[in-house]
């Protein structure tokens, strides 16, 4: 099996056209589909259901797709790896974040790391943790800063857990939440209307999880949106959302939080790779860099409100 087959199988496979994969790969269509047949021969199975010009892939080549593209994924990894020079002076960290670790913590972090190795490409990709998880997986991804615990079904990743997060209830200014800002329990939102994010957010089922807790279930008047999305229609007096206390803290005019009781809402932020490859040199950096800067904040006091360190060996 060579590499250029699986090149030229997952371009088919993503095309479903063998002219267009061809066009893709810049190689000559007959030349793909002699590689294709050259891969099919080998594994003594067909790839692709080639009925009436209809291309679909078989149970094979299901099979094999995922597989293959974390194979492309790993080898372009190692080509990064390779070109990188003493002192990182080139190279990229692909780092996923959650939309709300973006907002709250990414920014300085990511600029101490840039004033460092200003050669290096970041490339960041903002996501619910649940999707973070699965391109990780995927090998699409070097580093991810996910919410603790991963879902049941998560593929063995190494974390390190650097944070824990107070969670608030978000309301608009304009008619806050009775009570004059003295922290609620779970059961307060009984009943109060939602602003709720789409599945795949941890934020969504530690919403969820804690209503059940309390006794019952819970009801959105909007639900499915990102995070600036929730933040606006919570600011329109859709309803209340429960946030982290970082972003609560930038939301900006139009939003009052309000504490949840003792022992309130939290949830654990830790950083993430695969344990089946080692990241890159510039993710070792960055990761590195990321931990000095967060236990110097919390040396100095000035990490984001309602944060508490948990990384500090």
């Amino acid at each position: 099996m060579q590499f250029q087959q699986l090149v030229y199988f997952v371009a088919v496979a993503e095309t479903r056209h063998f002219t267009r994969a061809a066009e893709r790969v810049h190689v000559a269509q007959p030349s793909l589909s002699q590689q294709i047949r050259a891969l099919e021969r080998e594994l003594g199975a067909e790839l692709f259901s080639r009925a009436r010009g209809n291309i679909a892939l078989t149970d094979a080549g299901e099979a094999l797709l995922p597989l293959a593209r974390r194979i492309l994924a790993d080898v372009e990894t190692a080509r990064y790896e390779v070109q990188e020079v003493a002192r990182l002076r080139r190279g990229r960290v692909r780092l996923g974040a959650t939309p709300s670790l973006c907002t709250g913590l990414l920014p300085d972090m990511l600029r101490a790391f840039h004033d460092l190795h200003p050669g290096i490409q970041l490339l960041v990709e903002e996501s619910a943790s649940h999707d973070l998880v699965r391109e990780l997986a995927r090998g699409g991804l070097d580093l991810a800063l996910v919410v603790l615990p991963l879902p049941s079904a998560s593929p063995s990743l190494d974390t390190t857990e650097l944070l824990s997060e107070d969670l608030v209830v978000v309301s608009s200014a304009a008619a806050p939440w009775p009570g004059g800002g003295v922290p609620v329990r779970p059961a307060d939102l009984r009943d109060r209307p939602l602003v709720m994010f789409r599945h795949g957010y941890d934020l969504r089922e530690l919403t969820v999880a804690a209503c059940r807790a309390a006794g019952f279930e819970p009801s959105f008047t909007v639900e499915g949106g990102e995070l600036d999305a929730v933040l606006g229609f919570v600011r329109a007096g859709l309803g209340v959302a429960v946030l982290p206390s970082m972003v609560a803290e930038r939301a900006g005019p139009g939003l009052r939080s309000t504490p949840f009781a003792p022992p309130g809402l939290r949830r654990t932020i830790a950083l993430a790779h695969r344990t089946d490859v080692a990241p890159p040199r510039a993710a070792r950096e960055l990761r590195r860099v990321l931990l000095d800067r967060l236990r110097d904040a919390a040396g100095r006091g000035t990490l984001p409100r309602g944060t508490e360190l948990i990384a500090r060996g």
